[in-house]
C-alpha cells in the first residue's frame, strides 16, 4: 500500500479541499429542502441520479469509456457505494428531516475523531496519548451540542436531548468514515474519478430500489423551483465535485489528513443555514463546535 506524501499538500489541493467543505456546508441547506418536500429515499434517488449521469459523462470524457472490474473491485466499490452513498444518504436525509440543518451540520465535526478511531481499530494505527485527549475533548463538544448546553439535564436525560434525527446523523458520520477508509483501499487499484462513479452507480442502484416504491405518493406538480435547485446542487456540487476532489485528497495525503478538512463543514453549515433558512445561532452551537475542532485539531496535528 502506497504511503501517503504529506509533501502533496500543495495551495492547490488545500483549495479544493476547502471547497469540498463549503460544498458540503452548502448540501445541509440543498438537504434541509429536499428532506421537507420528498420522502427520504426519493430526495437520495433525485440526488444520487444527477450525480451518476455526470460522473457516467466525466469518465468517458477522460477514460475513453468506464473500465471493466475485477471481482475485488466490484465488490470494494459496491462496499463504497453501500456505506458512503446508500447509508450515509438515508441517514443524512432523515436527520435533516427531523433536526435544523445548522445542528445536524455540527455533527459532521466527529468525522475525523470516528475515522481514526476505526483507523487505529482495524488498521492498527497509533494513536498515543495525545490523540486520545482530542478524542476525548471532541466528545465533549459534540456532547455540548447535542444537549444544547445543559450537560447535566441532557446526560441525564438522554432522550430528550438524542431522538431520531441526532441518531441518524451520528449514522451518517459512521458510514462516512467507514467510505473513508475503504477508500484508501480502493484507489490504490482505480483513479479517484473512477472509484467514485462506480460507487455512485452502486448507491443509485441501492437507493432506486426504495425510491420507486414512493413516487406514487408524490405529487410532482407541487414541487417548486427551490427543490430542483437543490436536486442539481447536491447532485453536481454536493457529490461529483466534492467526492473526486476528496477522493484526490486521500490519494495525495491519506483519509485522517482529508478527513481533518470535514471540520470545515459545520462552519459552513451552520452559517449557511442562518442567512438562507433563517435559523437560530444558540451559543451551545458555537461553543461545542470550537471544542469539538480543538479536539479534531489534536487528533490530526502533526
Amino acid at each position: 500500500m502506497k504511503t501517503a506524501n504529506l509533501s502533496a499538500m500543495t495551495p492547490l489541493l488545500v483549495l479544493k479541499l476547502i471547497m469540498v467543505a463549503v460544498f458540503w456546508g452548502g448540501a445541509f441547506i440543498a438537504g434541509r429542502i429536499l428532506a421537507q418536500s420528498l420522502p427520504i429515499m426519493t430526495a437520495a434517488f433525485g440526488r444520487i441520479l444527477i450525480a451518476s449521469i455526470l460522473l457516467v459523462i466525466v469518465v468517458i470524457k477522460i477514460e475513453g469509456s468506464l473500465p471493466r472490474l475485477n471481482r475485488k473491485q466490484i465488490f470494494l466499490t459496491a462496499i463504497l457505494g453501500f456505506t458512503g452513498v446508500f447509508i450515509n444518504n438515508i441517514c443524512f436525509f432523515g436527520a435533516l428531516a427531523r433536526v435544523p440543518a445548522g445542528r445536524t451540520s455540527l455533527f459532521v465535526s466527529l468525522t475525523p475523531i470516528v475515522t481514526a478511531i476505526l483507523a487505529s481499530f482495524f488498521f492498527r494505527e497509533r494513536l498515543g496519548v495525545r490523540r486520545w485527549i482530542g478524542i476525548l475533548v471532541a466528545l465533549i463538544g459534540a456532547i455540548v451540542v447535542i444537549t444544547r448546553g445543559d450537560l447535566v439535564s441532557g446526560i441525564t436525560d438522554i432522550n430528550q436531548s438524542i431522538g431520531l434525527g441526532e441518531l441518524m446523523m451520528i449514522g451518517a458520520v459512521f458510514s462516512w468514515a467507514a467510505y473513508t477508509l475503504i477508500s484508501r483501499e480502493v484507489i490504490e487499484t482505480l483513479s479517484p474519478i473512477v472509484a467514485t462513479t462506480y460507487s455512485t452507480l452502486w448507491g443509485f442502484f441501492f437507493l432506486s430500489i426504495g425510491a420507486l416504491g414512493e413516487f406514487k405518493d408524490i405529487d410532482w406538480v407541487l414541487l417548486d423551483w427551490r427543490v430542483w435547485t437543490s436536486v442539481f446542487y447536491l447532485g453536481a456540487f454536493g457529490t461529483v465535485i466534492a467526492f473526486i476532489w476528496f477522493y484526490e485528497g486521500i490519494q495525495a495525503v491519506g483519509p485522517s489528513r482529508t478527513a481533518i478538512f470535514s471540520n470545515l463543514v459545520p462552519a459552513f453549515g451552520v452559517l449557511f443555514s442562518v442567512l438562507l433558512l433563517g435559523e437560530p445561532l444558540l451559543i451551545s452551537m458555537v461553543v461545542g463546535g470550537l471544542i469539538t475542532a480543538l479536539g479534531v485539531s489534536l487528533v490530526n496535528r502533526s
